[in-house]
């Protein structure tokens, strides 16, 4: 029986291994993906963050708070109102009723996150802890069904990331910068203008974003005291019943 060794069986031993150390060496692809994905929303994040650093400083709490609320609360805009609530002493009962209240939509976001594509626990339980606004506008829309598990991670980690670092930055500069410092806050509402713009040019769902309008003008005009409030209502009964008529077409072609 003749049996021969093909020359092309594979590379040198050495060669293999410097190819391996170079792979293990670069940064993995769900990193480089999430840096990329998250870089318009950290230019948001890293601002308000310094703003909530600043407040908590300027309310008389040590600099650490600020890294340990954004690190273990992670909870946005109710970080601003448990920095007030804190100082307070306002009974544990209140903040956690003010949590549920502020943070219940998360409830809805969970019904469609991606969820199920991160496959470790520990993946889950941390994607489950670090559900943002920002995190779920990056992953659950049209443009994200490609996306796998190792990138939906790192995108929530390093949206956490900006946050923890731009509070930690604000609360140790906290003292140099003034009191009477205004337009930090405003980055919050910048970032979400930048996430609806992209919604829009993706989607090219143009009566949504004309709705949206529409109701926060009549809000305006009808209730200014509790305009969100009512402009969310209105905006919400709006889309019920543009689905129901936009579900009943198929049915009445037939």
């Amino acid at each position: 029986m003749d049996i021969s060794v093909r020359g092309d069986a594979g590379p040198p031993c050495d060669q293999a291994v410097s190819t391996d150390r170079t792979a293990a060496d670069r940064p993995r692809p769900g990193f480089r993906q999430g840096l990329r994905d998250t870089g318009s929303v950290g230019l948001g994040l890293f601002p308000l963050g310094v703003a909530l650093g600043v407040l908590v400083v300027h309310s008389g709490l040590d600099w650490w708070w600020a890294t340990a609320c954004t690190a273990l609360v992670y909870a946005g805009s109710l970080e601003f109102l448990l920095v007030g609530m804190v100082v307070a002493a306002v009974p544990l009962a209140q903040i956690a009723a003010t949590a549920f209240l502020v943070n219940f939509r998360h409830v809805f976001y969970a019904l469609s996150f991606p969820l199920h594509r991160v496959r470790s626990r520990t993946g889950k339980a941390f994607s489950t802890f670090g559900m943002t606004d920002e995190a779920y506008a990056l992953t659950a829309s049209g443009s994200a069904a490609e996306m796998n598990g190792r990138r939906i991670v790192w995108i929530q980690a390093l949206c956490q990331a900006y946050w923890v670092v731009g509070a930690t930055a604000g609360a140790l500069l906290g003292g140099l910068i003034p009191d009477g410092v205004v337009g930090l806050e405003f980055a919050l509402t910048a970032l979400f203008v930048v996430l609806a713009i992209d919604g829009i040019r993706e989607r090219r769902d143009v009566p949504t974003p004309v709705l949206a309008l529409l109701c926060a003008l009549l809000a305006q005009v009808a209730l200014p005291g509790q305009m969100l409030v009512a402009a969310m209502g209105m905006f919400v009964a709006a889309l019920l019943v543009r689905y129901a008529l936009l579900k009943g077409r198929p049915a009445r072609a037939r």
